[in-house]
């Protein structure tokens, strides 16, 4: 039986207040979903910090000769479920609030796919795209040491992220197996093939985006090859899902990158786009007209996929936004603010812990193939993602409706209860 809430945490004693901080931010959700679910203040006391957090140091010996020092972290939100689950990523803006928010964001994601997995994630302040391949070679296996003791196959499993790919793996992988003396690749997914990754497991965060666009098309009485779609960032996920969206048919008349977006109401040469891109997701450079990502962001559209960095769509913008349907591939590019204001237009908003979940879906596939030792065609993982998308995504259009409460409110809400569930059965409190 779930325990009656506390009313000094319904009175938000303890509720932290909302403001532009990513962490902040995701506390305010997960406090407000289990108010409304009923569970004590003793549950958001433990599920509203990860359980273990680690700052490390990383000398690097750079290619001039001199040793450059990078911070990391590490991340682990809880484990009453089942071992930690998470990406690392390289990125000059990372901070630790935001790791430990994207901590959060994977135990939700691990909940509402009834994975067996509580949220980690991992990050290095650093800038990939000005260090050669031996510096980013160094500062792999240089974290991999830093953190060695707190993961492992059966502790937190990691896995790419932002400006990090299955070369980066492989680096972690090996330098992980030579300190423990033996072959693990359940220690780490997004691996390369041949190093025992997944098959589809790189184009499986966007495949998982084309799902939810296609659920939520479905929604409106509406077919998804009938609808225009536009696709800020143009890294793994955004590429890919533009591919997969041309694939099937979809017109797509917008992208951007870092630098700016092109638009054409007639459609792009996606193909075109995809062999301009750079290792970087960078193409726009290659174009004379160029938008700024504000102007990108507001152009009719029926379909909006941000697929790049936290708090793209804002207070300032939502009120223009011109599609009629979001599908969040990145991690948090809605602020609070904004929410309330899409979902006030009548937008039908599929929050990020389920549009880019097909990532650790597939990441969770590829544990269990390693851990079996048997492995699985393209067809059966795409197969299997499929059929967990659209679960998920109905369980949550459900949850909405039944609560009657926002699309995000309701995945916070399908996300979180496994752990406050598995905490009391535990014992934790």
């Amino acid at each position: 039986m779930e325990a009656k809430i506390n009313k000094r945490l319904v009175a938000g004693a303890n509720m932290p207040a909302p403001d532009d901080n990513v962490l902040t931010n995701t506390q305010e959700a997960v406090y407000q979903a289990l108010s409304r679910l009923g569970y004590s203040e003793p549950v958001y006391e433990v599920l509203k910090e990860p359980l273990r957090v680690l700052t490390v140091r990383i000398p690097v010996h750079m290619d001039d000769g001199h040793v450059e020092v990078f911070t990391g972290y590490r991340a682990q939100h809880n484990d009453a479920i089942g071992p930690m689950k998470g990406g690392i990523r390289f990125h000059p803006n990372v901070s630790l609030d935001e790791v430990k928010a994207l901590s959060i964001w994977m135990s939700l994601k691990c909940g509402i796919f009834n994975l067996p997995y509580g949220g980690a994630k991992g990050g290095i302040i650093c800038d990939p795209r000005t260090m050669s391949l031996g510096e980013q070679e160094r500062l792999a296996r240089g974290y991999v040491r830093a953190i060695s003791q707190i993961v492992g196959p059966t502790k937190d499993i990691p896995a790419p992220d932002v400006y990090t790919n299955p070369q980066i793996m492989a680096w972690m992988y090996d330098e992980y197996s030579r300190i423990r003396e033996y072959d693990s690749p359940g220690f780490i997914t997004g691996k390369p093939i041949v190093l025992g990754g997944s098959q589809g497991r790189d184009q499986s965060t966007a495949l998982g985006v084309c799902f939810c666009a296609r659920e939520a098309a479905a929604t409106q009485g509406r077919k998804l090859q009938d609808l225009r779609v536009m696709i800020q960032g143009f890294g793994n996920v955004g590429s890919n899902a533009a591919l997969l969206l041309n694939e099937m048919g979809v017109k797509v008349i917008g992208i951007s990158d870092a630098n700016g977006g092109i638009y054409d109401e007639n459609g792009l040469n996606v193909q075109e786009l995809l062999d301009k891109r750079d290792s970087f997701g960078m193409v726009t450079n290659n174009f004379s007209h160029v938008m700024t990502n504000d102007e990108f962001l507001v152009q009719p559209c029926d379909i909006l996929i941000p697929a790049a960095l936290e708090n793209q769509i804002t207070a300032k913008n939502a009120d223009k936004i011109q599609a009629s349907i979001i599908v969040e591939a990145a991690n948090g590019p809605t602020t609070p603010e904004a929410d309330e204001i899409l979902h006030e237009k009548g937008i039908l908003l599929i929050p990020d812990v389920v549009g880019n979940a097909g990532g650790v879906t597939v990441s969770y596939f590829e544990w269990v193939q390693n851990n079996q030792g048997m492995y699985w065609t393209e067809e059966e993982v795409n197969q299997r993602l499929e059929t967990m998308m659209v679960n998920s995504i109905q369980n949550i259009l459900h949850t909405a409706k039944r609560y009657q409460v926002s699309t995000r409110m309701a995945a916070y809400m399908v996300g979180i209860k496994p752990f406050a569930e598995a905490i009391r059965w535990r014992g934790w409190v």
